[in-house]
C-alpha cells in the first residue's frame, strides 16, 4: 500500500502542497472559463428577446459593452 502514489505524495509535505496549489490553479481557471462561456451564452440568447422591453434594452446594453471591451 505504501507504495501507491497518493500515499507517496502525502507522505511529503512539499509535494502535497505543489499539487494542492496546482488543484487551486486548475479549479480557479475551469471556474472562470466555464463562467465566462456560461455569461456569455445568456447574454447572447437575451439579446434575441425584443419581446420584453427591459430585458432586451439591458442585454443588448451588455452586448455593446462587451464588444466595446473587446475591441480595445
Amino acid at each position: 500500500m505504501n507504495s501507491h502514489r497518493f500515499i507517496r505524495m502525502h507522505n511529503s509535505l512539499s509535494k502535497l502542497i505543489w499539487f494542492n496549489f496546482m488543484r487551486g490553479l486548475a479549479f480557479g481557471l475551469g471556474s472562470v472559463i466555464g463562467a465566462t462561456l456560461l455569461v456569455s451564452v445568456l447574454v447572447y440568447l437575451l439579446r434575441g428577446i425584443d419581446f420584453i422591453p427591459i430585458i432586451g434594452d439591458w442585454a443588448t446594453e451588455v452586448l455593446s459593452i462587451i464588444t466595446e471591451q473587446a475591441g480595445k
